[in-house]
Formats: structure tokens, C-alpha cells, sequence
């Protein structure tokens, strides 16, 4: 016998759950001005998110998927891409959304059942939403491709669950990144629930970053508490996906800190006491500690920021709560380019019943 390959899986993290730096780090970590406003933007999509909630408990929102505990991963991938980058989200991306021109109204839009929420107001190439669980990389090697067609100096970025990669939907799009060496970088939001079932019962690999592996592309493991990592990394990656076409898969890992969504109910089969201690690691409360370290965070400004957003998150939920009501007939405008005639009847009939019931 003789071994003809062998694989490593790196793992990194520059900022630890005690707020310590490591001994290498990469330029954001000395950059406190930076650091403050992702702190911020981590701060009031947590708010924010706190908001959803309550507005779906009170039968004001759809069902709702929290970010609590994953704004590193969301807010970093965010910061990191470039406005000419294609981003293609599943559905906790509030966080990297509203840095790529999306209103937080319209996720509160599209969380409440109303599609206009998914008519992104911006002039980006950024695609909507996409609930069905491993359907997103797909949908990015496609993009990926149309660009290395093109010859385009641009890289395509999605995010899926850790379930999601149990899917084949997810092997097929890493295999074909890899085979024509696309421009894509697959991230993988691992928090360790697949809607119930754990990261443990839904794969046999011990990362899902050496998932891979089997499709020749770089993988690595990324502490997603800690937004420092998250930024850095995938900086790098889409930096090199832009230069090279070199496609790669970045594993965050942190905790889910809420249900599955609101529909969800964890306590059913979320082990005791375990989202308490994962609680110790994550990533608001570990940048705010650094930042108070480097004299640049107080509870002066703590207090002042916490203010404003409330005030912002009440001028958002306004926003949402006032937007007029589209009409019945709105129903079978978002299926077709164009409306088959079985359809038209319909649409014309729930039309004219409107008519009457609003005389």
C-alpha cells in the first residue's frame, strides 16, 4: 500500500471567546474604526431580529428564522464582498442583506407574506430569497459560470445551512465549481441544528468543510463567533475566486440561539442547558469586550447605541405595518413571466370579488 494524497483542514479563529487576539492576525483586527461599525450593525440586526419575533408572536409577521448568535457570519460575509460581487442568500442573511442596499422594511415585508419583499430595491445582480434547503449553490455555480463566460473580474458568494449539505443539491454544485473551475465561494452557516436534527445525526464527517475535498476544492473550518475570522477569510477567498476562478467552501461555525424559526420548537429535542453554554462564545459580546479593551467602547456609547436603534428598528416596523395591502388578485402575479388563461379566469374572478367586497 502506499498513500497517494493526503488533506488537512484549517481552522481559524484571531479573536477567542475571552476577547484575545492570537498571535497572527490579519489588518481589520487593529482597525478599531472599522470594528465599531460591524459591532454596530451586529448590535442592531440582533435588535432588530428580537423585533421579528415579537411582531410573529403577536400575529403581525409570518413565520420568522432568527440570526440570534450568527450576526458574525452574516454581517462579515457582508462586509467582505464587493458591491459588484452576485450574492445568492437562503433565508438568515438579513445581516449581509442591508449592506447590499436592502431595506430591513422589506425583510419584515417578505417575512409577512407580502412578495414585494422579494423585489429588492437596489441595482445589484443579487438574487432573492431561497427557502427550499440546498437549492442555493446550485443557483450560485450558474451565476458563477455566466461570469467566467463573460470574463468577468467578479466572484459569486452563497450561504446554505449545515443542513444543507446532506442535500445532493450540494454536492452537484460543489463538483461542477470545482470540475470547471468557477468563481464561487460556498459558505456553509454550520449551527449545528438541521431544522431538529443535529450536525451529528445528519452527517458521519467530522467538518463540513472537508466535504470539500471530494469535489478538489479548497475547504476550511472558520469560527463564525468571531467576525474578525469570518471578514478575513472570506475577503481572501473571494479575492482569489475573482483573480483565479478558484471556488472554495468555508465552514462557520457558531450556535443557533432561537428555534429552527418561530413554527419551530427546540426544547423538543435541543439537549439541556447546551444553548446556555454555547452562549459563552458568541460574537457581540466577545467584540464589545475587545473594543472596550482598546479604549475605544464605553457604556456611555453603549447606552447611546442602544438607543438609536431602538429608535431605528421603530421607524422600520412603522414602515412595514403602514405599507399598503397589495390587492387578492396579487396572488398570481409572482408564478409565471406570463399567466396562463386557466389562470387569467381566476385571477380575473378574485378580481371582481374584491370589487364587491370593497364596493
Amino acid at each position: 500500500m502506499k498513500i497517494i494524497e493526503r488533506f488537512e483542514v484549517p481552522y481559524y479563529q484571531y479573536l477567542n471567546e475571552n476577547s484575545e487576539l492570537a498571535d497572527e492576525i490579519p489588518p481589520l483586527a487593529e482597525d478599531l474604526p472599522a470594528l465599531v461599525k460591524l459591532y454596530e450593525l451586529m448590535v442592531l440586526v440582533r435588535a432588530l431580529d428580537t423585533k421579528a419575533i415579537a411582531l410573529q408572536r403577536t400575529g403581525k409577521l409570518g413565520t420568522y428564522p432568527s440570526t440570534r448568535g450568527q450576526e458574525a457570519v452574516f454581517v462579515g460575509i457582508g462586509n467582505a464582498m464587493d458591491k459588484k460581487d452576485i450574492f445568492v442568500p437562503y433565508y438568515r442573511d438579513m445581516g449581509t442583506l442591508v449592506q447590499r442596499g436592502v431595506k430591513f422594511s422589506q425583510v419584515l415585508l417578505y417575512w409577512g407574506g407580502d412578495e414585494r419583499g422579494n423585489c429588492f430595491t437596489t441595482n445589484s445582480e443579487d438574487f432573492p430569497y431561497s427557502v427550499p434547503v440546498g437549492s442555493q449553490p446550485l443557483h450560485a455555480t450558474g451565476a458563477a459560470y455566466a461570469i467566467k463566460y463573460r470574463k468577468e473580474p467578479r466572484a459569486v458568494l452563497t450561504v446554505c445551512g449545515d443542513g444543507a449539505t446532506s442535500q445532493g443539491d450540494f454536492y452537484e454544485a460543489l463538483n461542477v465549481a470545482g470540475a470547471w473551475k468557477l468563481p464561487v465561494v460556498f459558505v456553509v452557516c454550520n449551527n449545528q441544528w438541521a431544522i431538529s436534527v443535529s450536525r451529528e445525526v445528519q452527517t458521519a464527517a467530522h467538518t463540513i468543510a472537508q466535504k470539500a475535498i471530494a469535489a478538489g476544492i479548497p475547504g476550511e473550518q472558520v469560527d463564525g463567533n468571531d467576525i474578525i475570522a469570518v471578514q478575513h477569510r472570506t475577503e481572501l477567498a473571494l479575492e482569489k475566486a475573482r483573480a483565479t476562478q478558484q471556488p472554495c467552501l468555508l465552514e462557520m461555525v457558531c450556535y443557533r440561539q432561537h428555534d429552527h424559526t418561530t413554527a419551530d420548537d427546540a426544547s423538543r429535542y435541543e439537549p439541556k442547558n447546551l444553548r446556555e453554554a454555547e452562549w459563552k462564545k458568541e460574537p457581540i459580546t466577545r467584540l464589545q469586550q475587545y473594543l472596550i479593551k482598546k479604549g475605544v467602547w464605553n457604556e456611555q456609547a453603549e447606552v447611546a447605541l442602544q438607543a438609536e436603534c431602538a429608535k431605528e428598528v421603530e421607524a422600520v416596523v412603522q414602515e412595514y405595518l403602514s405599507a399598503p395591502p397589495q390587492p387578492l388578485e396579487s396572488m398570481f402575479d409572482y408564478l409565471y413571466a406570463e399567466l396562463p388563461d386557466a389562470y387569467k379566469d381566476q385571477r380575473n374572478m378574485l378580481k371582481g370579488t374584491e370589487k364587491i367586497v370593497h364596493g
